[in-house]
């Protein structure tokens, strides 16, 4: 646990884990712009020199964090769309949900409106993002051509709805944590069945 981090015999990888966890934590609750190295020393129960000594710098640790949910939320979402078509929708956000259970602040630190524009966090964070649009923009793209419509301004407007809906969906199941992956899941493709017309 975070509290145990400072405590001689625990390996370094564990003890950066939970860092991270504590880093994740407050930088998604709070916003990058908000978080202060004390903070999350303070969460981790730890010392703030040992945070300097693993990650350097407070960007250091941000970005430490961004790839570590920015590389699980990807490599989850890929795996679903490359199932049947039929029902991709559902299983990316099934895909999403499950990834996010046991950290769900990963997706608030990846879309941190905080960031300053043009740094290292911010691009490390921005890199991710875009995975996500191509990931989506692909997605959208072959649903739209099984229907036989080409048109790439349709494909970026339903990438943008589909990327709204998932944004509004994430940030619904944060502000009800009693909800698990399983039941936002069931919820979300119960929702996405009445809206397509589905029984």
């Amino acid at each position: 646990m975070a509290k145990d981090v400072g405590t001689k015999g625990v390996a370094r990888a564990d003890r950066e884990q939970s860092i991270l966890d504590a880093a994740v934590a407050e930088f998604g609750a709070q916003g990058y712009a908000h978080v202060s190295m004390d903070r999350i020393a303070a969460r981790a129960g730890i010392s703030k020199p040992l945070i300097y000594n693993y990650f350097g710098t407070k960007d250091g640790l941000y970005i430490a964090c961004a790839h570590r949910a920015g590389a699980a939320i990807v490599e989850q979402v890929a795996a679903a769309q490359r199932g049947p078509h039929r029902g991709r929708a559902v299983a990316s956000l099934q895909a999403l949900f499950r990834v996010l259970e046991p950290r769900p602040l990963d997706w608030a630190l990846l879309f941190d409106r905080t960031l300053p524009p043009t740094t290292d966090p911010y691009e490390a964070a921005l890199l991710y993002r875009r995975k996500l649009a191509e990931l989506g923009n692909a997605g959208v793209r072959e649903a739209l051509s099984e229907i036989g419509n080409h048109d790439d301004r349709d494909v970026s407007l339903v990438t943008q709805i589909w990327f709204s809906v998932v944004s509004a969906t994430v940030g619904w199941w944060l502000e009800h944590p009693e909800e698990s992956a399983e039941s936002i899941s069931q919820r979300s493709a119960r929702i996405l069945a009445a809206v397509a017309g589905g029984t």
